[in-house]
């Protein structure tokens, strides 16, 4: 039975980073797994998505053509993957001409059954997140990034996206694991409760896109481009559907809505389910370009290996859920889990092999008590890993690892292998089979998580064939030969002294970030002194300019999040005018709606007003943001009446 996952489609206007490697190490875990649950063909399809308005501006700015900007940037996901030994099958760009066979003939089965019809369209356009802005005005802000749109008009073609919504709600009731997590489901469905429009699906303003089969220069819009590539990818066989779609949070609206109402109007088999996964936070904050705390992967696992960042990131994170990645929490676990854990392990139990038993596995059964934790450390971790929580899974694996710990220390087979009496002699090797066949079990159910160093201890442990080749079956305890001669036995996890190794990764990630972007074409960041120099006197106002900005003292008398939203709060604040001012906020990440009920807060009243997800915002609240990104709002220690006018 074949089993067919992708992951993101990468979007070329960054370079890798540790989210996006993040996604491909979990779908090249579930890809190893599935092989040990004997699923063949097992088939990983990643990629980059090449086309659109950021492309070819990011092109211009580093003079040179967008097919030789994208180019660059998708060799550079090659190269990355095949570094970190991701097991990717299909790298498929969108700008492939197989590509561009598989997006029109989608088209076509579409406009053949009357979902697409042509029309026109003025609003605003966010071109960072290639989306329109539904009920925004010339000036207003991308609700997503927070970015101002641009006003664009031109003539497009539509897909009748309203047209799906009963049939979209149909499907999640009836295929309820189609979306996960589950409260990621519940989340979209009420979002297509509330009502689909119409969806713009090509674009006239711009030239690097897939041209559209009909009069005039229309190029595909990002969407229906991008979400094709993963049939185009396995075009002319029998892979799909997909079994899995393994994105980011951030996509699952574009995976879960408009892919599927693509597909059914195309009459074409759904994907069978989308997870949609958290964001990786640096030290608890979101990892992005504009400030400036994205962390590569090359650095971290050319310094601890990369088997210990797929395992940190596993471990660590919740699937599903965001997480947090932090120098010192890597490496912490690492030492603690690794170096002290599974390597000491590995190292006692062989070392111990060789001196009192000549490096031959020993003649026994092993220890029945132990061989049932093993079956039910596998029955639970089977069950984990069957959901995608690999991080309660790993936890079963390493309270193994501890039981075991602990029956080899209570053993004392150091003391036993110094008695010359039959009993002492048996119950040695009774020890040391029960550690050594633990050890062959864990390597196998490691193995989809840290490749390379399950490997290392299989091949210590003597053990035929490759470790590629273990099945689920092969877990059954006692399948460690008797008298099979072990291999050259060496350090797996090194303990890593910390601060020189946090040095080292923090140093070498400043160099990777310089090399990545002149990959990008992007200039060097200006010297501070040279910077402030080179704006001097063009970045100040005139006392006038600033005294136009009528700054009043509010009180909030109300606050609830807007709908549909994970970043604005929709408020009404008292600044002592007769009705309260009807203000939309962008600070729900930071502040809940209730504490801010009678908070004094500033605020810009005479803003032109503009409408947010629908709400008219007639002015804007004053905050500070900060390192992490976060707003925070300007107050008062005094007390201050409302209405009063700051100067």
């Amino acid at each position: 039975m074949k089993y067919y996952l992708t992951t993101p489609i990468y979007y070329v206007n960054a370079a890798p980073h540790i989210g996006t490697a993040y996604s491909t190490f979990v779908a090249d875990a579930i890809k190893k797994f599935k092989k040990m649950q004997d699923y063949d063909p097992v088939v990983l399809t990643t990629g980059s998505d090449e086309h659109g308005q950021n492309v070819e501006r990011a092109a211009k700015a580093a003079g040179i053509s967008p097919e030789e900007y994208a180019t660059r940037v998708a060799n550079e996901f090659v190269n990355q993957w095949n570094r970190l030994g991701i097991d990717v099958d299909h790298f498929i760009r969108t700008s492939d001409p197989k590509h561009f066979e598989t997006v029109r003939d989608l088209f076509a089965r579409c406009q053949r059954n009357g979902y697409i019809y042509k029309g026109s369209y003025t609003g605003q356009y966010c071109f960072h997140d290639e989306l329109y802005v539904t009920d925004a005005k010339p000036g207003d802000p991308c609700p997503d990034c927070g970015r101002i749109t641009e006003t664009v008009t031109e003539e497009n073609y539509f897909f009748k996206l309203s047209a799906f919504q009963d049939r979209l709600l149909e499907l999640y009731e009836r295929e309820p694991k189609f979306i996960q997590p589950d409260y990621r489901r519940n989340e979209l469905m009420q979002f297509v409760k509330g009502g689909l429009n119409d969806l713009s699906i090509t674009r006239t303003t711009i030239k690097w896109g897939i041209p559209v089969p009909v009069e005039g220069s229309h190029v595909f819009y990002v969407w229906f481009d991008a979400l094709t590539a993963y049939m185009s990818a396995v075009k002319e066989t029998n892979l799909w559907p997909a079994d899995l779609h393994l994105i980011g949070k951030d996509i699952l609206r574009f995976h879960a809505i408009y892919w599927p109402a693509f597909l059914m109007a195309a009459e074409l088999p759904l994907p069978k389910q989308v997870f949609a996964h958290g964001w990786i936070l640096f030290e608890d904050n979101k990892m992005s370009k504009s400030r400036g705390n994205v962390v590569r992967p090359g650095p971290i696992a050319d310094v601890v290996g990369t088997d210990a960042l797929r395992y940190f990131l596993m471990r660590e994170v919740t699937f599903g859920q965001d997480g947090s990645f932090s120098y010192d929490a890597l490496i912490q676990r690492y030492n603690a889990d690794l170096a002290n854990g599974l390597g000491n392990l590995a190292s006692r139990t062989l070392t111990m092999i060789n001196q009192y038993r000549g490096g031959l596995i020993p003649e026994s059964d092993g220890l029945g008590d132990i061989a049932e934790t093993a079956r039910r450390m596998t029955e639970n971790t089977l069950e984990s890993f069957n959901n995608f929580d690999f991080s309660r899974g790993l936890e079963a694996i390493w309270a193994l690892i501890s039981v075991i710990d602990k029956f080899i220390v209570e053993r004392v087979p150091w003391t036993l292998a110094k008695a010359d009496d039959p009993v002492s002699k048996k119950v040695l090797d009774e020890t040391l089979y029960t550690a050594a066949e633990t050890l062959r079990i864990l390597c196998i159910w490691l193995y989809p998580v840290m490749p390379e160093a399950s490997k290392k201890i299989w091949e210590q442990l003597g053990m035929q064939p490759a470790l590629e080749s273990a099945r689920v079956a092969d877990l059954h305890w006692g399948k460690l030969p008797h008298g099979q001669k072990i291999g050259r036995i060496a350090a797996v996890f090194p303990r890593i002294e910390a601060s020189a190794a946090i040095a080292k990764m923090k140093e070498m990630e400043i160099k990777e970030k310089a090399r990545q972007d002149a990959l990008l074409g992007k200039k060097p960041a200006a010297e501070p002194a040279a910077a402030a120099a080179a704006t001097e006197g063009s970045d100040k106002i005139a006392i006038d300019d600033f005294a136009k900005v009528d700054l009043r003292v509010g009180q909030v008398i109300s606050a609830e999040r807007v709908k549909g939203s994970d970043k604005l709060l929709h408020l009404k604040v008292d600044i002592g005018e007769p009705q309260p001012r009807t203000i939309v906020a962008g600070i729900a990440e930071a502040y809940e709606p209730e504490p801010l009920v009678g908070r004094k807060v500033v605020i810009v009243a005479n803003l032109q007003p503009r409408k947010l997800r629908g709400i008219e915002s007639q002015g804007m609240i004053v905050a500070a943001s900060v390192n992490d990104g976060k707003p925070v709002l300007a107050g008062f220690l005094e007390d201050i009446p409302v209405g009063a006018r700051l100067k």
